[in-house]
């Protein structure tokens, strides 16, 4: 089991330094590493996941379009909820990047946590894939939780989950997030369901 672990915790930073390189839409990963099988996981069907990452892709090129170099902004969607978070320069350019977005098509919601600051350094966020990675790994490492039933974003320190999770799910990926050092806050961004939607997933 420590085997697995080392390999998941590798995996995940192998994958985040990647994104971190590339700039390109997060790569989507189909199933956990449990016990030394792949089980998939993701609730979110196969055409939704090719979905979410052709909205992050047109939302980012809008975001850019929108407000050009004026900050560093991350967009993020599960399920066709678009989560955005980094630095802008006005209120302004906050809301120029919301309303791109809005014009993105498929997209059901924005959660808009963007912050009105000079942009992070490069080794902030090569901390901040990091820490994404090692709380990736902690998910997989717990007996009690679907690691890839969880998104995993990072931005300052601040860890934003987000998912279809029940309420009991979403409590103890929290709490796991918040044991791995260097987490300042945890921030909940889930599509909460109920435990019988998750009997009905599974008997699929």
């Amino acid at each position: 089991m420590k085997r697995n672990t080392r390999r998941a915790a590798a995996l995940a930073a192998a994958l985040a330094g990647m994104q971190l390189l590339s700039g390109c839409a997060p790569l989507l990963v189909g199933g956990a590493v449990l016990g030394g099988t792949l089980m998939v996981t993701d609730r979110r069907t196969s055409g939704t996941q090719i979905e979410d990452q052709a909205i992050e892709f047109k939302s980012m090129n809008r975001v850019r379009d929108a407000i050009g170099d004026r900050g560093h902004v991350a967009a993020v969607s599960y399920n066709r909820v678009v989560l955005l978070t980094g630095e802008v320069a006005s209120e302004a350019d906050k809301a120029a990047a919301e309303q791109a977005v809005q014009r993105v098509d498929n997209v059901r919601s924005i959660v808009n946590e963007l912050e009105i600051m000079g942009p992070t350094s490069l080794t902030a966020r090569s901390n901040d894939a990091i820490l994404t990675s090692k709380v990736k790994a902690t998910f997989v490492d717990a007996k009690d939780v679907f690691a890839n039933a969880f998104k995993v974003h990072t931005e300052r320190g601040i860890v934003y989950l987000m998912g279809r999770v029940t309420e009991r799910e979403a409590t103890r990926a929290s709490e796991l997030a918040r044991t791995v050092s260097g987490v300042q806050k945890v921030v909940r961004v889930f599509e909460v369901i109920s435990e019988e939607e998750l009997a009905d997933m599974s008997r699929r």
